[in-house]
């Protein structure tokens, strides 16, 4: 219970203390208002302190991964999607470059980016050896200022069960295709994309990284249908701010649609001659345990 503002107003004996410890500098004036007596200075805190006392842990969903050091026949998998460590860290993202994978885990990331809009975003799935699975989700105004702005993020565990889902894509067909594909319709010119969404995949697993750019033609995104509705349908119902960009949900039954009938009429996706290989893969070290850190 506050003490009455006239015994505010006396010398005290002794200095009071804030609820985080910190001693004023001096009693106040006996004559000071009881207003202003209550927000009578206290020293400034040491600025050296700002560097000195202990961090706050990021919680577990927010870098699931994290705290992992390289053993001695251990090394991180190559990243080629076009996105740099920096620009991770001004997405609020742990960088992908510098994640430690073992056993069956796996990273399954998505971003996707409208042309017709600076509203980006990414979605980030991890599942964890030990059977947990989680979502890391960003959208912000990608455009016009040194960073990101007006950015909304969450990071969540997701429910148990969740990673089986997840694990059954690393086998699936479409990381055997190219990273860069073109439609090529039967007896049909070459389509020129103008305007549209492009979604990039990128799939890593302990010894390789695989990437896939999947932009503007309905068929071409309909071949990553199986990975983008799962990963998008993750992120849904967490954040409003976030759900608001993706009115139609994590819906691609029209794409997949298409790129079934561009098959079956005797269509196909080609390599885009202009596309860069694939990022190397190498054989990772024996699964043997947490390094000790």
């Amino acid at each position: 219970m506050a003490a009455p503002a006239s015994a505010q107003l006396l010398p005290l004996p002794f200095p009071r203390r804030t609820p985080q410890g910190q001693v004023p500098v001096a009693p106040p004036p006996a004559n000071l208002p009881a207003s202003e007596a209550e927000i009578w200075p206290f020293p400034p805190p040491d600025p050296n302190s700002w560097w000195t006392e202990k961090w706050p842990k990021p919680p577990e969903a927010a870098d699931p991964l994290g705290g992992r050091r390289l053993g001695r026949s251990e090394r991180t998998v190559a990243i080629d999607n076009g996105v740099d460590a920096s620009t991770y860290r001004l997405w609020g993202l742990p960088p992908l470059q510098w994640q430690v994978l073992r056993g069956n885990e796996m990273i399954l990331e998505v971003w996707v980016r409208p042309s017709q809009s600076v509203r980006q975003s990414v979605v980030r799935v991890t599942v964890r050896r030990d059977g947990e699975s989680f979502v890391q989700a960003r959208a912000g105004l990608a455009c016009c200022e040194a960073g990101i702005i007006r950015r909304v993020g969450f990071d969540r565990e997701l429910p148990d069960g969740s990673a089986a889902g997840f694990l059954a894509l690393r086998s699936h067909a479409m990381w055997a295709s190219p990273r860069e594909v073109r439609v090529q319709e039967e007896g049909a010119s070459e389509a020129v994309c103008v305007e549209g969404t492009s979604y990039d995949l990128t799939l890593v697993v302990p010894g390789r990284s695989v990437h896939l750019r999947r932009a503007c033609d309905a068929a071409e995104i309909g071949q990553a249908a199986d990975a983008l509705e799962p990963v998008l349908r993750a992120a849904l119902g967490h954040e409003p701010r976030f759900d608001v960009i993706f009115p139609r949900g994590a819906d691609f039954s029209s794409a997949r649609r298409m790129y079934e009938a561009l098959i079956r009429d005797g269509g196909r996706l080609k390599p885009d001659p202009n596309a860069r290989p694939q990022a190397p893969a190498f054989e990772p070290a024996p699964d043997v345990g947490e390094t000790a850190p």
